[in-house]
């Protein structure tokens, strides 16, 4: 008995680290605490820690109470792409980095974040050098670097 519940606990810790570097949790929250449905509105607003939630052991605020009703009734519609690292460098370089929450894009249905700091806007270079192509090479190197 005392090594199932050993294993058990092995299981449930792997789950979670996996969870936790798939997913930028700066703040403790995903999008660095930023509302993800009212991005979906073109907006970037920071939630409420009164107005949170949890999904696949990731947690969410919200600035309002419809919009947290809005993920709850269907939260894969609006958990933001590649863990919520910026999308322009899991495209490029293949690595996990953290975003400017006020940076963002809305792509065929989907949130992507993006590194804005000084004079680098990752957005920017997203959207001159062509998004579908790089949304596709991100794709391909979020299966390489997901889990590590």
């Amino acid at each position: 008995m005392k090594k199932i519940i050993i294993a058990l606990f092995l299981m449930a810790s792997t789950i979670t680290f996996a969870q936790s570097i798939d997913n930028n949790t700066k703040k403790g929250f995903a999008a660095n605490g930023y509302d993800v449905v009212a991005y979906f509105d073109g907006t970037a607003i920071e939630g409420k820690k009164e107005l949170s939630t949890d999904h696949d052991g990731i947690k969410y605020k919200f600035s309002s109470e419809e919009n947290l009703d809005s993920f709850k009734s269907n939260p894969t519609k609006f958990v933001p792409q590649y863990g919520g690292y910026c999308a322009y460098a899991v495209a490029v370089s293949g690595k996990k980095v953290s975003i400017n929450p006020e940076t963002f894009e809305i792509r065929e249905g989907k949130l992507y974040l993006f590194y804005n700091s000084g004079k680098t806007n990752t957005l920017d270079l997203w959207t001159k050098e062509s998004p579908e192509k790089l949304q596709a090479k991100a794709d391909e190197n979020w299966k390489k670097i997901r889990n590590k």
